[in-house]
């Protein structure tokens, strides 16, 4: 395989799993609604108008999907928990669509997935692959999200989801949030799980799953060493020497400003990483320690 074909390239961890996969000699292409704005080789698609150049598919050797509105980008309205779904599935869909129709197909689909699959809150449990799938609005979504990736088995494509944890970039996502302000603090009793992963960990086994042929299925896309919230945020602020008290934020003051959303942040997963260690995978940020380290390290987290 020599051609990847990423949706959502541009984003924090698409960018990540480019440079390492060129690093590798790989030859990386974007779907992108203007694939004229990109530096990267770059096809077309549009969810809206659910089109899509079909040159990409026949292009690709594997498949990267990535493609999906952040969850933790605005208050979820009604509207928003629609894009939050639609632009996943539809997204997915596509994709087979036209992969289906491809005279040349690729052999490789890996996608993300997510531990929200579990639901908000599975308490002290340690969660595997083999755990229930919770009732909330996020685990719905997670779910009619893998169902759609797994119409690519049947297309004949070696099919892998990986559920992401926490991600732990200093450029983006939950990290730079928790950093945002003056002085840091837990939020809620701070002693819910956050099963983080370092993002080059992250962009690493997106590779590894589309090197390994033997690999197919859904893998825990997370670190070995689960920490509570309290704990990350007291780390990751020593690290930026920023002043950390450890009185949490109240929960029902995180109700009222992020509404349903709170429910994401008040609530944890303690989630198991052994499947994807089991089938080989090397990580190189295990600890917390080790993962913050490299993630506020001077000149950014790019290996």
């Amino acid at each position: 395989m020599k051609n990847i074909l990423i949706t959502g390239g541009s984003g924090l961890v698409g960018k990540r799993i480019t440079a390492h996969l060129e690093t590798k000699g790989y030859k990386v292409a974007w779907l992108s609604r203007s694939p004229d704005k990109y530096e990267q080789k770059s096809f077309f698609w549009d969810l809206d108008s659910m089109k899509i150049d079909e040159n990409a598919i026949t292009w690709a050797d594997a498949i990267i999907h990535l493609a999906g509105e952040g969850v933790a980008d605005s208050r979820w309205t009604a509207k928003r928990k629609q894009a939050i779904l639609h632009s996943r599935t539809h997204s997915t869909q596509i994709l087979s669509d036209a992969i289906s129709k491809a005279e040349k197909k690729p052999k490789t689909f890996v996608a993300a997935s997510a531990v929200g699959y579990y639901g908000f809150d599975t308490g002290d449990n340690l969660i595997t692959e083999n755990s229930p799938k919770g009732n909330d609005f996020l685990s719905q979504v997670v779910t009619a999200w893998e169902n759609e990736s797994e119409r690519m088995e049947g297309l004949g494509l070696r099919t892998v989801m990986l559920r992401i944890g926490i991600v732990l970039d200093k450029s983006g996502g939950a990290l730079k949030e928790m950093m945002k302000p003056p002085v840091a603090a837990p939020l809620g009793s701070g002693e819910q799980w956050m099963s983080w992963i370092q993002i080059e960990d992250l962009a690493r086994m997106f590779v590894f799953a589309v090197e390994n042929e033997t690999l197919s299925g859904v893998f825990n896309a997370v670190g070995p060493q689960p920490s509570t919230n309290k704990t990350v945020t007291e780390n990751a602020a020593k690290k930026i020497d920023k002043m950390f008290v450890s009185i949490g934020v109240p929960g029902f003051l995180l109700k009222i400003v992020l509404g349903e959303m709170a429910q994401m942040v008040l609530g944890g997963n303690k989630v198991s990483s052994k499947k994807i260690e089991a089938a080989g995978f090397k990580f190189r940020y295990p600890t917390l320690e080790e993962a913050l380290e490299k993630t506020f390290l001077k000149g950014g987290s790019r290996d």
